[in-house]
């Protein structure tokens, strides 16, 4: 018995959407870093697992040519209406709310780090079918169920700086807060705990193992699993929960892809982590620190 582990062009924001208004008295209050920690294994939660700690961090600022080469680092009026008002917003988790490509550091841990790392590259530019992507690079490591659980373990996750601070100012504001990943849920489940974000908001890709632990691959039903999954999932989470305005915030051009009739209003390209310049010139608004986000709500 099989276990599962679980947890084209710029379109220009949809202006005619019913934001919800913006409370002028709202005064954001901050309290410390939610320390709940999940482990996610074949039986279920564990809470606490052993040796897990976040890691806050930050990367290297871009040159000042990098920045400058685009038009859309600050917001029109239109694009900070959305923004301010959206009812739920959309983060990618890898190179956005967490450092590392999560694949990328599995496949490292299980000694396929360079090859998968470029096809990584390769997927986040567009260039190929994600799904036909996810499958060659699990297959250049086929990581088993004991594998992952030691990665878990001996990995925590790196999260980006300012995006606990982000995530928390949007719950002030009643805004919900979503994540859509291409990754897993392994992965992911520890970091939203961490955020403090419900498991039910999650929308990732599941690795399936066989009753020996061994890797059988991922499940395709997950809309993540292929190219416009993301796109899909907003469309999903929008339908569901009646949202009026929704924003997509990443790195990737899966990320991009969300943005269109029906799924977000509004793509914030973050490159703060890796600067996918094909990506960021479509963007309504390109930024490189959370911190921009986080003033803007003020």
């Amino acid at each position: 018995m099989e276990l599962l582990m679980s947890a084209r062009v710029k379109i220009s924001p949809m202006l005619s959407c019913h934001c919800k208004q913006q409370n002028s008295n709202f005064v954001p209050t901050f309290s410390p870093r939610v320390t709940k920690r999940v482990f996610v294994g074949p039986v279920g939660i564990m809470n606490n697992p052993k040796s897990f700690n976040s890691i806050a961090g930050s990367v290297q600022p871009l040159e000042a040519s990098a920045v400058d080469s685009f038009d859309n680092t600050l917001p029109s009026k239109d694009v900070l209406e959305i923004w301010r008002n959206a009812d739920a917003v959309c983060f990618d988790v890898d190179s956005t709310v967490c450092l590392d490509e999560g694949i990328d550091e599995l496949a490292e841990y299980c000694g396929a780090g360079k090859a998968v790392a470029e096809w990584t590259a390769r997927a986040m530019s567009g260039s190929i079918p994600f799904e036909e992507a996810l499958a060659a690079r699990l297959s250049l490591f086929n990581p088993s169920l004991s594998q992952v659980q030691d990665f878990l373990e001996k990995r925590p996750p790196r999260i980006s700086s300012g995006i606990d601070t982000l995530v928390k100012k949007l719950k002030d504001k009643n805004t919900d807060v979503y994540l859509i990943s291409g990754g897993f849920r392994q992965m992911i489940n520890p970091v939203a705990a961490i955020l403090g974000i419900p498991l039910e908001n999650i929308y990732a890709n599941q690795l399936l193992f066989g009753s020996s632990g061994e890797f059988l691959g991922f499940d395709i039903k997950e809309p993540t699993s292929r190219s416009g999954g993301k796109a899909t999932a907003v469309q999903l989470i929008r339908k569901a929960q009646g949202y009026k305005c929704v924003v997509m915030i990443g790195d990737g051009a899966t990320d991009l892809e969300a943005r269109q009739p029906g799924g977000a209003d509004l793509f914030i390209c973050y490159g703060g982590v890796q600067l996918r310049e094909s990506v960021a010139a479509k963007a309504d608004w390109l930024v490189f620190n959370f911190k921009d986000l986080i003033n803007t709500l003020d």
